[in-house]
């Protein structure tokens, strides 16, 4: 649902007719700044994002209402690409429905963990935002509602996705988490390292081997890639089953896919027959290897290996390469 007044039928439609929204297993909510996505760079285009949307007053109750009567929901995307307010979980109170797959935009707080908390069934999850701040206001010491997840919830998540290295080393422990994708948030190397200590830490504490590691950095480094490459060795729960790296620069065997920072080569490749070279000279060390994706300044090029000949793949999208594995 990307048209606001079309949103707002729509949920007035399912909230209204039981029999209908008992139907609904997969639902979308997509808010732009942009209501056309186009591409249109001019400066009227960018003054006007510069802005948040603006909602009707019974956009958010309408969505709500609706959710509560969708019971038999099992994928909920809510994408929010502008500067709108996101601090709406609140529209997630009351709904019965157990998912399997959620894709986050809304800002953590107590509502949010409180839907959190009662999703037994969710094994796949993405978060944008995270914040464990003090449950307690500092001039009263009037407790609010927890931020944080209790100890046995969420007991079947596999797949997380978050933008806050925060969030999966609270999230990782005691959960069966096989697929992780997550950002360092330190950029100066010494904190950074803590921050990788902490997080390999808490990733020994998921109650399954990880499959699919990729953790983006804002300032990749040969040095620390190393650090991270040694630390991902060295730690039993990211080698016994790890089928996916990104992004590190060089490959580990046992690994089909890995990607390959290669922004600092000089001249760094960019055809398709040095892509296609490169891959087939890696997999004459680690043959293991059937798919490489270079990472040329975010830009990523995949070359897969099929019955040994390599080949450019434009199609395939690097998004959900990590998930795939």
């Amino acid at each position: 649902m990307r048209d606001i007044r079309d949103t707002i039928s729509l949920c007035t439609t399912l909230a209204g007719q039981p029999r209908l929204s008992a139907l609904v297993d997969a639902l979308t909510i997509y808010i732009s700044d942009n209501e056309n996505d186009s591409d249109d760079d001019s400066e009227d285009e960018v003054e006007r994002s510069a802005e948040p949307p603006s909602l009707p007053d019974d956009y958010w109750p309408a969505i709500s209402d609706a959710l509560q009567k969708t019971s038999r929901l099992r994928y909920l995307n809510i994408h929010i690409n502008s500067n709108t307010d996101k601090a709406v979980a609140w529209i997630l109170k009351n709904c019965t429905f157990r998912l399997r797959r959620f894709h986050c935009d809304l800002d953590w707080d107590h509502h949010l963990v409180t839907f959190l908390n009662a999703q037994v069934d969710l094994d796949d999850l993405y978060i944008i935002d995270y914040n464990d701040s003090n449950s307690a206001t500092p001039m009263s010491n009037e407790l609010l509602p927890s931020l944080f997840l209790d100890a046995h919830a969420l007991p079947n998540l596999t797949t997380l996705e978050c933008t806050f290295s925060e969030a999966a080393i609270v999230i990782v422990p005691g959960r069966p988490i096989t697929h992780l994708k997550t950002c360092f948030s330190r950029s100066e190397p010494s904190e950074k390292r803590e921050e990788m200590d902490l997080l390999f830490a808490k990733i020994k504490l998921s109650t399954r081997p990880l499959r699919s590691l990729d953790i983006a950095d804002s300032t990749y480094s040969e040095s620390f890639s190393m650090d991270l490459l040694f630390r991902i060795v060295h730690t039993r729960a990211t080698t016994s089953e790890l089928r996916y790296i990104g992004t590190l620069v060089l490959p580990i065997m046992g690994n089909e896919c890995i990607e390959v920072e290669v922004s600092e080569w000089v001249p760094a490749p960019s055809s398709p027959a040095a892509f296609r070279a490169l891959a087939s000279e890696m997999r004459l060390y680690t043959p293991s290897v059937t798919r490489v994706v270079f990472v040329n300044d975010f830009d990523r090029t995949v070359v897969t290996a099929v019955n040994g000949i390599c080949r450019v793949e434009p199609d395939i999208s690097t998004d959900f390469l990590w998930r795939d594995v």
